[in-house]
C-alpha cells in the first residue's frame, strides 16, 4: 500500500463502520476534496495525544493502527464546511509517518488481513442477539443512522461485524477500542465483547 493521507481522531473507526465528520481545516477540506475526485481513501486513525483541530502549542501522537475510510457522501452547507459520511474498508498497521507543513499527516502503511468471515458461534448467539434487538429498538424510534454506526446491511450472522459495530457502540475508553482494533481474530474480538457486555449487565 503506497503512503496515505491520515485523519487522526479521537474516535475509531472499524470495518463495514460508518463515520459522519464534520470538516472545516483547511488541510482536511483539501483532502477530503482530493479524495471525493479521485475516488481515494485516507485512513483514520486514533489520537493518543493531542487534538483534532491543531493547536500549535500541542504535539500529535498517533496509534499505530488504523482504517482506511471511503467517502460514501457529501455536501457542503456553507462556504467553508463539509460533512462527509464514510464507511470503515482496509485495517492497516503504520510503518512510519510525518507530518506536513500544510499540518496534514502522512503515513507509509502495511494492510491488515480482512477479517474472515465467520458465523457467530453458538456461545456468542447472545450478543447477536442483543446489537439485533438494539437495531429493532433505534428502528421503532425511528432514530436515524446519521450519528451511529449502525447501517444496512446488517449482518448479524458475521462474527467481525457483530464484534465490530459492538466496539463502537460501546464506552470503551481509546486504548481497550485499540487493542480490539488490532486483534486479527475475529471471534476472539467478540468473546471480548461478550465480557465486557457481561460485566456491565447489558446481555440477558
Amino acid at each position: 500500500m503506497p503512503s496515505i493521507s491520515l485523519f487522526p481522531l479521537n474516535t475509531i473507526l472499524f470495518p463495514g463502520g460508518h463515520l459522519p465528520l464534520q470538516v472545516f481545516e483547511v488541510r482536511y477540506l483539501d483532502l477530503v476534496k482530493k479524495c471525493i475526485a479521485s475516488g481515494e481513501e485516507f485512513g483514520v486513525v486514533s489520537l493518543l495525544r493531542g487534538s483534532e483541530v491543531r493547536l500549535p502549542e500541542m504535539a500529535e501522537t498517533l496509534s499505530g493502527v488504523g482504517t482506511m475510510a471511503r467517502i460514501l457522501d457529501s455536501c457542503s452547507p456553507m462556504p467553508g464546511l463539509m460533512k462527509i459520511t464514510c464507511v470503515g474498508t482496509t485495517r492497516f498497521t503504520v510503518s512510519s509517518s510525518s507530518r506536513l507543513k500544510n499540518g496534514l499527516w502522512v503515513a507509509e502503511v502495511e494492510p491488515l488481513d480482512e477479517d474472515r468471515v465467520l458465523p457467530v458461534p453458538a456461545e456468542q448467539e447472545d450478543v447477536a442477539k442483543a446489537l439485533a434487538a438494539l437495531i429493532r429498538s433505534l428502528q421503532k424510534k425511528q432514530i436515524t443512522t446519521t450519528n451511529i454506526p449502525l447501517a444496512p446491511p446488517y449482518r448479524l450472522d458475521e462474527a467481525g461485524w457483530v464484534a465490530n459495530r459492538w466496539c463502537e457502540l460501546l464506552r470503551l475508553d481509546l486504548a481497550e477500542k485499540q487493542r480490539l482494533l488490532a486483534q486479527e481474530n475475529p471471534i476472539l474480538r467478540l468473546e471480548l465483547i461478550q465480557d465486557v457486555l457481561c460485566e456491565n449487565g447489558l446481555l440477558n
